[in-house]
């Protein structure tokens, strides 16, 4: 753990940072060498559809510390950021000590900042706004956001703009305007380590093509091929990283090399923004860079 300062054993841990930088990794030496239980605090690792393609926790991780809100939910539930406060909640008081990892910074914000509670999006609401999103692009639904939310949110993201338009359109009130309402926090930034991991882009971006490379050997085209029938990309668990290239290459629309390369581009574009949203959102965190980077 190298760069770190000493962590208390009964101190929360929230470890944040881009994809395939090595998060998990810390997470689990932390709970080995102190205890706690590893709480994920990525979006779309909830699901039970990706395991492989997510880089879940493998079960061999799992046997040696505990961990919890990993491949839970069905792969066409919906889930939110509200759905994974309410669940997080009672692990923060009761059992081992909490760490929690992940990669979607918005987790952590809500967590450390509190979330308002907006009302959940009507289903009919959302299939409109899907169909927008498809026809139109998630530019359309951003260019009729208030300049205050745009600030905010993150624009190159369709999900984060496609919430934030349809807050707006179901309640009347701007997203922001919600924030601003915002509760206390379940876990005060204050009472935790809060440790973000900060890598060079070329060391993360070589990460990123070995790590694909591996998720192949390990079966996620296997993994794809077992969603193939029920792939819908509506659905919160499509949005895994991969999932739609594998897919189309599984219809025959593009050749594996073309899937490969497609997903590790997308991989690193998604690092790129988390990079940016760490870097905008948690300055006040101890800032890790590992060994050997």
């Amino acid at each position: 753990m190298s760069q770190l300062p000493p962590i208390a054993s009964n101190q929360p841990v929230l470890i944040a940072g881009p994809t395939a930088s090595g998060k998990s990794a810390l997470a689990l030496e932390i709970a080995q060498t102190q205890g706690g239980v590893i709480i994920n605090a990525d979006a779309i690792q909830v699901f039970d559809n990706w395991r492989v393609l997510t880089a879940r926790p493998s079960a061999d991780d799992e046997a040696t510390a505990p961990h919890s809100l990993y491949g839970h939910i069905p792969f066409d539930a919906e889930y939110s950021v509200g759905h994974w406060l309410r669940e997080v909640s009672p692990l923060l008081s009761n059992g081992p000590r909490p760490i929690i990892v992940g990669g979607t910074g918005l987790y952590f914000t809500a967590l450390t900042q509190g979330l308002a509670d907006i009302p959940a999006t009507p289903p009919a609401l959302r299939e409109h706004a899907n169909a927008r999103v498809a026809a139109e692009g998630f530019q359309a639904l951003l260019a009729e956001l208030d300049s205050e939310t745009t600030a905010r949110i993150d624009t190159q993201n369709p999900m984060r703009v496609q919430r934030a338009w349809e807050v707006l359109t179901a309640t009347g009130r701007a997203l922001a305007d919600w924030q601003d309402n915002t509760p206390p926090p379940l876990l005060p930034l204050s009472d935790t380590m809060p440790i973000v991991f900060d890598v060079p882009k070329d060391w993360l971006n070589a990460r990123i093509a070995r790590r694909f490379d591996l998720m192949l050997e390990q079966g996620a085209l296997d993994e794809a091929q077992a969603n193939l029938s029920t792939f819908d990309p509506t659905h919160l668990s499509a949005k895994a990283i991969g999932a739609p290239e594998l897919i189309a290459h599984l219809r025959g629309e593009i050749d594996l090399d073309t899937a490969r390369e497609r997903a590790t581009v997308a991989t690193r574009q998604f690092a790129k923004r988390q990079r940016t949203w760490f870097r905008s959102k948690m300055k006040n965190w101890h800032h890790h860079t590992p060994a050997g980077t």
